[in-house]
């Protein structure tokens, strides 16, 4: 995983509006307790069926991070992908995805500013029912290009 260098996504003149991802994510158990434990989170309305049972819900939700985390993902691993960071994110969650649920998200390029090197990206997120569970507009950073190491560039200053 670190040891080689990874493939670059697309720079910021490969990027066009209207390009694409679409991805489905299978929620587990596993996948939940794994994000619950690394984050800390021990809200019951995650993971205590009694507690969910009794709000209107009526069962346990997926925390809603975690589906931010898949959107996170897509964009750093697929569009544009590898190199590529998060300026500003603005999720709309409309309704709770279900533990053991399908997750499909779609993400489109809907503007590229090659002036401030910025894709804007609109997201969705479907359930298995294809009801919409959340909304998103994101603002991305495509990946810079790759730099070559050598004196001229400075990258040598200290020895």
């Amino acid at each position: 995983m670190f040891s080689k260098r990874k493939r670059l996504g697309k720079l910021i003149e490969e990027v066009k509006s209207g390009d694409t991802f679409i991805a489905e994510y299978k929620i587990k158990d596993k996948d939940i307790l794994l994000y619950l434990g690394f984050s800390d989170d021990s809200n019951p309305a995650y993971i205590q069926h009694d507690y969910a049972a009794r709000t209107p819900y009526k069962r346990p939700i997926v925390p809603q991070l975690m589906l931010t985390g898949y959107i996170t993902s897509a964009v750093s691993m697929h569009l544009p992908g590898p190199g590529s960071v998060m300026k500003e994110q603005n999720i709309r969650f409309l309704k709770p995805m279900y533990h053991y649920g399908l997750f499909k998200l779609k993400l489109v390029v809907t503007e590229v500013n090659k002036e401030l090197n910025e894709v804007t990206l609109d997201a969705e997120g479907l359930d298995e029912y294809d009801d919409l569970v959340l909304t998103a507009k994101l603002i991305v950073t495509p990946p810079y290009p790759w730099k070559p190491m050598t004196e001229e560039t400075g990258t040598f200053e200290n020895f």
